[in-house]
């Protein structure tokens, strides 16, 4: 594994790329434009990288209630993971994007959800591996041989009700994940009801990061969660459960395990009103 448990350099994949043991994952995506990840990665991506789609491996399709982008079918899931080459427990995964790490935070999560800590995301995301001048390539890597089995970890998951219960209770604390203006209502670009889950603090994903989508030092984000880092539970949530997993890799980060994600978000939450 790499020095760091959750972020790879690209340094480091580069040294380590032909490894058996090392699966790369390209998850590059754009909500406005939701092809163009999939054209990125079939124009040029990191050599024998594969690639999940946000929407069509990484999400089901959208219900009356469940939010944009609900969990995906966890078997349909689990049989990409193997014809990638993913043993759980044993393959380390390294995830990318170039959305300061939006998008490989959900395979992230995910993996972990399923049972899979050998997980990790790189640093800087694609344009970090370009701009180091390592290789790329379009050819496309074949199907491997494995077996993934899940072993789903229940308590990392919360849903509405448990929203709802934890309200007012001091032990429990509510981090939406969007940026400012979409928290306070300024702006709601996506979804048809602007503002936020009541009790709920704003921890911007954005924050996680610099501008250029490498992961601020450890130290900065320590201090990020410093208030609310004794609290029992951190629930966090953003539009879609997408975003969100940024925090929680920031919460992970910061030696803080006990994050939870509700994955329908804003999205579900608003779809009760």
């Amino acid at each position: 594994m790499p020095n760091n448990q959750f972020i790879t350099s690209p340094e480091w994949l580069h040294q380590n790329l032909n490894h058996p043991d090392i699966v790369v994952v390209d998850c590059r995506f754009s909500l406005t434009e939701p092809q163009l990840g999939r054209q990125h990665y079939e124009a040029s991506h990191i050599p024998g990288a594969y690639y999940l789609d946000l929407n069509q491996d990484l999400s089901s399709p959208p219900a009356k209630h469940g939010g944009r982008h609900p969990l995906p079918n966890l078997n349909q899931l689990a049989n990409k993971l193997s014809a990638m080459g993913v043993e759980r427990q044993e393959s380390i995964v390294v995830t990318y994007d170039d959305s300061r790490c939006a998008f490989a935070s959900r395979l992230w999560w995910l993996l972990r959800y399923l049972g899979h800590e050998q997980v990790t995301i790189l640093d800087g995301g694609f344009s970090a591996w370009q701009k180091a001048g390592y290789p790329v390539t379009d050819v496309i890597p074949v199907s491997r041989v494995a077996k993934f089995q899940p072993q789903i970890q229940a308590e990392m998951l919360v849903d509405i009700t448990e929203i709802k219960n934890s309200q007012g209770n001091p032990s429990k604390v509510l981090v939406d994940s969007r940026e400012g203006d979409r928290y306070r209502g300024e702006r709601e670009p996506i979804d048809k009801v602007a503002g936020h889950i009541p009790g709920a603090l704003n921890y911007p994903w954005t924050e996680v990061t610099d501008t250029s989508g490498y992961l601020l030092p450890q130290t900065a984000q320590i201090d990020r969660w410093q208030k609310i880092s004794d609290a029992e539970e951190i629930l966090v949530y953003c539009g879609s459960g997408v975003t969100a997993c940024v925090n929680l890799l920031s919460l992970e980060l910061a030696g803080i395990s006990k994050g939870k994600l509700y994955v329908g978000s804003w999205s579900d939450w608003i779809s009760y009103m």
